[in-house]
């Protein structure tokens, strides 16, 4: 795989935090328009001339996404309006992935500083061609006005960290077969498209990403793979995308138990000083 992004792109990132209304921006709602859907038209109107942003274009390859930490801090981020990205965290011989598509903010800068205990490492490939609204501090400002839209962007974050939350539970499901099913049906919620065939994933995922997507190695996943598609439950196509022929297995949850232990320790109960006041330690 090449290596992207070229470094004028970083510098072209630069050059943003100065400038009020670039040349050749887009409108962020016309990019991205459920950004708007709580705003009544009037407000609506005034958010699509007041949002604009510039565009990062990503070919497909490893990208730097860190280097961007060179930039203000204060940069909202980046909104995935197109495209297909992995974020991988690599943890001693293994690799965690996570899909991003339309719709994701991320801040592959991250906050300076921050205490990595276990060692582990991020790194970014684009998985296909992207286009990414870069959300400047001026963008930043500009979204402040509009509380219907960060609204938005917050339920953006929320559903990713609901779609993470989901991917944990598939990789705890106790066999490879119904961790792959799990999650194509996972992905069909957000890319799949209906056909008279079944329902179609339009993503050429290799078996190694998949493996890093259920917690499995690729030979695993690889055995489990051929053994759904001899079932008929879950083939790829010639084109590289799958298809799943089947309907999606009862994960209705039928029992939960509580947890009975305390997460922290309670404090030990403090004397009282003199005059029944307590000291705090803080």
């Amino acid at each position: 795989m090449g290596i992207a992004p070229a470094p004028h792109r970083f510098e072209a990132w630069d050059d943003l935090s100065h400038r009020r209304s670039p040349s050749g921006a887009a409108s962020l709602l016309d990019l991205d328009p459920d950004l708007g859907q709580l705003l009544d038209e009037p407000r609506r109107a005034a958010a699509r001339s007041d949002l604009r942003v510039r565009l990062l274009r990503l070919p497909r390859g490893e990208w730097a996404g860190a280097a961007l930490s060179a930039s203000d801090s204060c940069h909202l981020g980046l909104l995935v309006i197109d495209g297909a990205i992995s974020r991988e965290v690599v943890l001693a011989d293994t690799i965690s992935s996570e899909l991003l598509g339309p719709g994701d903010l991320i801040r592959p800068w991250g906050p300076d500083g921050a205490p990595r205990l276990l060692g582990q490492q991020t790194q970014w490939q684009v998985l296909a061609d992207a286009r990414l609204a870069v959300l400047t501090r001026g963008v930043s400002t500009a979204v402040s006005r509009y509380p219907e839209v960060s609204a938005m962007l917050i339920d953006r974050i929320d559903d990713r960290a609901e779609r993470l939350a989901t991917l944990k539970a598939i990789g705890q499901l106790n066999s490879v077969e119904r961790r792959l099913l799990a999650l194509f049906w996972h992905l069909a919620e957000r890319w799949g498209r209906m056909t008279a065939d079944g329902v179609v994933v339009p993503l050429t995922l290799s078996h190694r990403l998949l493996g890093e997507l259920v917690g499995a190695r690729r030979p695993t996943v690889s055995t489990a793979l051929a053994g759904l598609s001899r079932e008929g439950r879950l083939m790829r196509r010639g084109s590289g995308d799958w298809l799943l022929a089947d309907q999606p297995e009862d994960t209705a949850v039928r029992r939960v138990v509580a947890h009975r232990r305390r997460l922290l320790a309670e404090r030990p109960p403090q004397r009282p000083a003199v005059g029944g006041a307590r000291f705090s330690r803080g």
